[in-house]
């Protein structure tokens, strides 16, 4: 299907104003107001919730691999959930994890 200039431009210019309105609704609504202290508290969870939903499709279905599962990525995976329960440091697991991937590829070829 091929779309004209106009319709394109459309579409561009329809999802940057939803983009300004989803962001001003936090920053120029509420930005200046103290938030309740339940939101907060939810919304510490956010980076714990996004996180794994950028990374398991990365283990579990990686382009490298055509798809298919592989041990390095579950074994630097599950190093990397270890050392984060273990020291409950962000840091030291995802650097954990980076070097497991990095030697369990280098080991497996």
């Amino acid at each position: 299907m091929s779309y004209s200039t106009a319709e394109i431009w459309t579409t561009i210019a329809l999802v940057a104003l939803g983009t300004y309105l989803i962001r001003f609704s936090f920053i120029g609504l509420i930005g200046g107001r103290e938030l309740p202290t339940w939101v907060l508290r939810h919304l510490r969870y956010t980076p714990v919730a996004v996180l794994p939903g950028l990374v398991a499709p990365l283990v579990l279905w990686p382009d490298a691999t055509g798809g298919a599962l592989d041990a390095p990525r579950l074994i630097a995976a599950a190093v990397t959930v270890l050392l984060g329960v273990m020291f409950k440091n962000m840091m030291l697991a995802i650097l954990g994890g980076a070097t497991t991937l990095f030697v369990m590829l280098m080991v497996a070829g």
